[in-house]
C-alpha cells in the first residue's frame, strides 16, 4: 500500500494512522493475542517508530489496486539487525483493517519484544486516552 509506505518512510505516523480502519486488528510478531482497534494499533505504531533504527522498506509485494500487500523492511533494534514484513489488508474503503508483522531472526525478535515490552504501559495508556 503506497500511501502507508510513504507515510512511514517520511516519519509521518499521523498520516499512517489516518489509513487505519476503526476496527483494524494488529497482530504483533512477539505477542500471542492480536490487538483490536485503531487506538492500540496507533499507539503501537508510534512506539515502534521510536524503537526501530535505520528502518526502511526494501520491497513491496501485491497489486497496487489489490486488497493484500506485503511490505518487506529492514531495521535495527539496538545492536540487532532484523528483517521483517508488514502484511496489510485494506477494506473496501481503502483503509487498513488487518495488519500483521513478522520479523526475523529470533535474536531480532527478542530485542524488539524487550524494547516494546519496556514501553507497553505507556502504549496502553496512550491507547486508552485516545479511545476515550
Amino acid at each position: 500500500m503506497r500511501a502507508f509506505r510513504e507515510a512511514v518512510e517520511a516519519g509521518d505516523i499521523d498520516a499512517a494512522v489516518a489509513l487505519l480502519a476503526e476496527d483494524v486488528v494488529f497482530t504483533s510478531p512477539v505477542v500471542f493475542k492480536p490487538y483490536p482497534g485503531r487506538a492500540i494499533t496507533a499507539a503501537i505504531l508510534r512506539a515502534v517508530s521510536q524503537v526501530f533504527e535505520d528502518f526502511r522498506y526494501v520491497r513491496e509485494i501485491g497489486a497496487p489496486d489489490g486488497g493484500d500487500h506485503a511490505l518487506v523492511f529492514t531495521a535495527r533494534v539496538g545492536d540487532r539487525e532484523l528483517t521483517g514484513c508488514d502484511f496489510i489488508h485494506v477494506n473496501e474503503d481503502g483503509l487498513i483493517d488487518d495488519f500483521m508483522v513478522m520479523v526475523r531472526p529470533l535474536s531480532g525478535a527478542h530485542a524488539l519484544a524487550e524494547a516494546m515490552g519496556a514501553r507497553f504501559d505507556r502504549i496502553a495508556k496512550e491507547a486508552e486516552a485516545r479511545s476515550a
